[in-house]
C-alpha cells in the first residue's frame, strides 16, 4: 500500500513556503555574502514550494502545461540553490553550465510534454538536469572535506549525497520502466521515495544552509574582532594570539622568532599639523611601507596609536636587526604627500628575539617594547636590540 503522493507533495509545498519565510527573516541582522546566499536559497524554496503545489494538484489538473510549469519551477529552484550554496562556500560559480543544462532540459521537457508526449523522456531530462545541479553543489563540499570540513558542511554533504543516490536510482528506473500518464504520482516504490525526498529535502538542506550561514558569520565576526579598522592589520588581540601560535611553532621547529616593536616618531606633531584625518592617512601609508619589506609569513599588527608590531618567524637577532633597518630606511626614504604637503616620517624600532624553547609571548613583547623606548631615548630614527639583561638595548646606527 503506497502513500498518497499528491497529499505528500502538497504538505511539502506548505513546508517549503514556511521554511522560505524562516530563512528570509533569519538574515535581518547580518549584511554580507552569507545573507545574500541565504536569501537566494529562501527564494529557491518558495519556487520549489510552488512546483510541489502544482505537482500535488496534478491529479485534478490533468494539464500538460501544468507539468511543464512544475518542472520549469523545479529547475529554476535547483539552479538558484546551486548559485546560493557555491556563493556561501566561496566556490567558483558555474552559471554557464547550469544555464546550458537548464535551458536544454526545459526545451526537451517541453517537447515531450506538449508536442510529443513521452513521460519517460520528460522525466529523464529533468532528472539528469537535477543530478548535474546536485553534483555542482556537492563538489565544493567534497573539496572542503579533504581539508577538514566542519560538521555543518559534512551534514549538508550527506544530505546531497543521499539525494544524488535517489536521483540515480530514479534515472536507472526511467531507462527500464515506462511511466504511466500519472507520472510522479503513479504508485511505485521509486516514486514514493522520490516524492518523499523531494518533500523533506528542503527541510534538511535548509538546516544545512543555516548551520553554514551561522558558521560563516562566526568566522567573519572572529576576523573582524582581530582586525584594526583603520589600517587593516592585526589588532592587539590578534597579535597576542599570533605570538602564542608562532612561539609554539618555533618550539616545534626549533627556530627563533623575531619581534619588532615600531613607533612613528613625533606623531603628535603630525596630528597637530594635519588633524586626525591627516594622521590616519599617515598611519595607512606607514603600514604600506612596512608591508613592502616583509615576507609572506611575517605578521604585522597595530597595538595602539602609532605603535606597531612585526612578528618574523625563523629570524635570529642579526636578521631581525636587518629587517628593522630595512623598515626604518624604507619609511625615511618615502616622504608622504598629506593634504598637499610633503611629510618626511621616521620610525624608532626595538628588536627582541624569542629562543626556540621560549613560550612567554608577553615577555618577548615587553623586551621589544623596552628596546623601542631605548631607541627613542637614543634620539629616535634608529633600531635598538634588546640586550641579554632584558633591561636595555644596544642601538644600531641609522
Amino acid at each position: 500500500m503506497f502513500i498518497d503522493l499528491a497529499t505528500v507533495a502538497l504538505m511539502g509545498s506548505l513546508q517549503g513556503l514556511l521554511l522560505a519565510v524562516v530563512l528570509w527573516t533569519s538574515t535581518g541582522g547580518y549584511a554580507g555574502v552569507a545573507r545574500t546566499s541565504l536569501r537566494i536559497r529562501a527564494g529557491a524554496l518558495a519556487i520549489e514550494a510552488a512546483s510541489l503545489g502544482i505537482l500535488g494538484l496534478f491529479g485534478q489538473l490533468h494539464d500538460p502545461y501544468a507539468i511543464v510549469l512544475s518542472n520549469l519551477l523545479i529547475l529554476v529552484a535547483y539552479a538558484a540553490t546551486v548559485w546560493a550554496l557555491r556563493m556561501l562556500l566561496g566556490a567558483r560559480q558555474r552559471h554557464g553550465v547550469v544555464l546550458t543544462a537548464s535551458v536544454s532540459c526545459a526545451l526537451v521537457m517541453t517537447w515531450f510534454s506538449v508536442a510529443s508526449p513521452n513521460a519517460n523522456a520528460r522525466a529523464l531530462a529533468v532528472s539528469v538536469a537535477i543530478m548535474l545541479d546536485l553534483l555542482l553543489m556537492l563538489t565544493p563540499l567534497l573539496a572542503d572535506v579533504r581539508w577538514g570540513a566542519s560538521l555543518a558542511r559534512r551534514s549538508l554533504l550527506l544530505i546531497l549525497a543521499a539525494s544524488m543516490l535517489v536521483m540515480g536510482w530514479r534515472i536507472v528506473e526511467l531507462m527500464q520502466v515506462n511511466l504511466t500518464q500519472a507520472g510522479l504520482l503513479a504508485p511505485s516504490l521509486t516514486n514514493t521515495v522520490y516524492v518523499l525526498l523531494w518533500s523533506i529535502q528542503p527541510l534538511f538542506t535548509s538546516i544545512g544552509f543555516l548551520l553554514i550561514y551561522n558558521e560563516t558569520i562566526q568566522h567573519d565576526l572572529h576576523q573582524l574582532a582581530r582586525i584594526d579598522p583603520l589600517t587593516g592589520v592585526s589588532n592587539r588581540l590578534a597579535i597576542d594570539e599570533a605570538t602564542a601560535q608562532l612561539l609554539a611553532q618555533a618550539d616545534r621547529q626549533r627556530q627563533s622568532l623575531g619581534v619588532l616593536m615600531l613607533d612613528a616618531d613625533h606623531f603628535k606633531g603630525v596630528n597637530d599639523r594635519f588633524g586626525h584625518s591627516g594622521g590616519d592617512k599617515v598611519l595607512q601609508a606607514l603600514v604600506c611601507s612596512i608591508r613592502a619589506t616583509l615576507r609572506d609569513g611575517d605578521v604585522i599588527g597595530r597595538i595602539g596609536g602609532e605603535e606597531f608590531v612585526v612578528l618574523s618567524p625563523g629570524t635570529d637577532m642579526d636578521s631581525a636587526l636587518m629587517l628593522g633597518e630595512r623598515i626604518r630606511d624604507m619609511v625615511e626614504s618615502m616622504p608622504q604627500l598629506i593634504d598637499g604637503h610633503m611629510l618626511k616620517l621616521t620610525v624608532s624600532v626595538g628588536v627582541a628575539v624569542a629562543a626556540p624553547a621560549e613560550r612567554d609571548g608577553t615577555a618577548v613583547l615587553q623586551r621589544a617594547d623596552k628596546a623601542l623606548y631605548a631607541a627613542k631615548r637614543a634620539g629616535r630614527n634608529c633600531v635598538m636590540a634588546a640586550t641579554a639583561s632584558k633591561e636595555d638595548g644596544n642601538p644600531l646606527p641609522a
